[in-house]
């Protein structure tokens, strides 16, 4: 038997879970045997089984003396679940190959140690990265305390967002804008400005995806300082959560948008340390953002975008378009912001590039 193989397998598996375990990880499992899979399983709904429980019920024969091979440390700990600790410890398993120890404080290493002491033979680090790469949000929220965000743009082959008058709709193509569902209904939020919502009446919506999403709504929050959203705004007639966050504290502008369904969160001051922490307490972890020049220059001159994706549709909309991001202008080239490109992917008669910062790790 492969470890890295097995690993693999169980890597694509955790994979079928990306839309809808928010705001648990995703894990896949594999159950070897006698050199031979008899059993495989997946998280595939927050509250529902984990992927080990999936796969020792999935299993039509014995697994007393496998090997079970998971993406993440199993848990050891009481949730919405039992532990995974405990049911593959009463499997008499003979061993588990685990991807990477799990970083949420309750478990943190206590289900490879009762393994161990349960005398399960325990292997780790197999295919850590890729295991890794499953769960940038989780991880994220647990080991830098902070939200991983993800910056989308669309622009012209000469680099602008939308016309002199604003105009944008559409740049990029509707194989694209596909794309960008698909990413909003993997993130735990979709994070905008009601500038951005009300110039394009956006309802930054999943609504593609609901059968991926089994259920599990994409909540969608609007950083709205003077409160300026309207109930009539396409917005709050799409069937998932809307959190305005605010300054303003009169009661009758809230209550007309609370009765179309958002919470409206009024905090004393807004900037974008107060909102990565407000998104942190609650626990969204993968961070969709969708805006206009201002904002998105403002993330990445501060340094909150983990990844930014570009789509760059062949059009020209002329010097007078409005820029993809508005940042300090330099004068020496030793000044300049630089990023990895990480991926290049046509899409549609577009191009989807996704960048990281020069400077972060893979």
């Amino acid at each position: 038997m492969n470890d890295a193989a097995m690993m693999a397998r169980a890597v694509k598996l955790a994979q079928k879970g990306r839309c809808s375990v928010h705001p648990n990880p995703l894990v896949g499992c594999v159950l070897v045997k006698d050199g031979r899979i008899i059993s495989e399983g997946f998280h595939d709904l927050a509250g529902h089984a984990h992927a080990e429980v999936h796969a020792l019920r999935s299993a039509r024969e014995s697994v007393v003396g496998a090997t079970a091979v998971v993406t993440l440390e199993p848990c050891a700990h009481h949730g919405r679940t039992g532990p995974c600790v405990d049911a593959l410890i009463s499997a008499k398993l003979a061993r588990v190959v685990v991807g990477m120890r799990d970083p949420f404080p309750a478990v943190a290493g206590q289900g490879i140690a009762a393994l161990k002491a349960a005398g399960i033979a325990v292997t780790e680090g197999v295919l850590e990265q890729a295991c890794r790469s499953l769960n940038p949000g989780f991880l994220s929220l647990f080991e830098r305390h902070r939200p991983y965000v993800m910056l989308k743009s669309a622009m012209s082959v000469d680099g602008r967002t939308a016309l002199s008058n604003g105009v944008s709709q559409w740049i990029t193509s509707e194989a694209s804008r596909q794309d960008v569902q698909r990413f909003r209904a993997q993130a735990s939020c979709v994070l905008s400005t009601a500038r951005t919502v009300i110039a394009d009446n956006a309802r930054l919506s999943a609504r593609d995806y609901a059968t991926e999403r089994r259920g599990r709504a994409v909540v969608r929050v609007v950083i709205d300082r003077g409160l300026q959203l309207t109930p009539e705004l396409a917005l709050f007639h799409e069937p998932a959560p809307v959190w305005v966050l605010t300054e303003v504290s009169d009661a009758d502008q809230r209550r007309a948008l609370e009765a179309v369904g958002a919470r409206v969160v009024v905090l004393p001051h807004i900037n974008l340390a107060v909102v990565m922490d407000f998104l942190t307490n609650e626990r969204q972890g993968l961070v969709w953002v969708e805006a206009g020049a201002t904002f998105s220059g403002a993330l990445l001159n501060d340094g909150w975008v983990d990844e930014w994706v570009v789509y760059q549709a062949p059009v020209l909309l002329g010097d007078q378009g409005l820029p993809l991001a508005r940042v300090p202008a330099v004068t020496q080239m030793s000044e300049v912001s630089r990023f990895k490109m990480t991926s290049v992917r046509q899409v549609g008669c577009d191009l989807r590039l996704t960048l990281r910062p020069s400077g972060s790790t893979d």
